[in-house]
């Protein structure tokens, strides 16, 4: 894959054979966090589990103390009483019958989160085979299904992300954007690791986490020693 000027200038900025410590870690994505908007900075975390096995799964969600910087936008499935508490909640889209039509036969996504009450799983069901791909399917390990939809609107608009791990084994997840600055992004950082750490199975043996890459949207990855946290 062929780079441009301005990425192999910010990747000879990186020494490829070192494993650097947290805060000067991030300092160095954010100094070759190059381009011209506010990029989001990321982790990859490459774990010592086999996804194919359900023992082996790791997944769960957090609150980022200081955000994702994103403005997210949540589709809530829920009736009566619960439909109007998530509404004065903040919730962006109530969803029924008609929003699952939409969602089949328009292709209609303009939602980053959904969350459900544990009565419309039934009906959010139809729809698991289009939003389980895509990672929007609610799930009660990530807090997505839940009577309680106010804390769960309120605590995904203050920065909750969801981490999981994929079928190569890697959890990717955003930690915050370049405008934060290092402290912020330090804060987020060790609460994400804290957490994956913490959600380690009981059947994973050896090493659990093998490597850490953190990068931002356009710059290289920068290698983490995964021991600080």
């Amino acid at each position: 894959m062929k780079h441009g000027k301005n990425y192999n200038a910010s990747k000879a900025l990186i020494d490829r054979s070192k494993l650097y410590d947290p805060r000067e870690g991030l300092e160095a994505v954010l100094e070759t966090a190059k381009a011209k908007f506010d990029e989001t900075i990321e982790v990859s975390v490459r774990l010592g589990v086999d996804s194919r096995h359900a023992d082996q799964q790791v997944r769960g969600a957090v609150v980022l103390p200081h955000g994702t910087g994103k403005t997210v936008r949540v589709l809530v499935f829920a009736k009566a009483d619960k439909a109007r508490e998530a509404k004065e909640a903040g919730a962006d889209y109530i969803g029924d019958e008609d929003t699952i039509k939409k969602i089949q036969t328009e292709n209609w996504f303009d939602f980053d989160v959904c969350v459900a009450t544990p009565d419309m799983m039934g009906l959010v069901g139809r729809i698991g085979r289009i939003l389980g791909p895509k990672g929007l399917m609610p799930n009660p390990k990530s807090g997505t299904v839940t009577m309680d939809v106010a804390k769960a609107i309120s605590d995904i608009k203050a920065g909750k992300v969801e981490y999981r791990v994929d079928k190569t084994n890697i959890v990717h997840c955003p930690i915050g954007k370049k405008s934060f600055g290092v402290e912020k992004l330090e804060e987020n950082l060790t609460t994400l690791m804290e957490a994956i750490i913490k959600a380690k199975p009981a059947a994973a043996k050896g090493t659990y986490i093998k490597s850490m890459v953190v990068s931002s949207t356009m710059g290289p990855g920068v290698k983490f020693n995964s021991l600080k946290f």
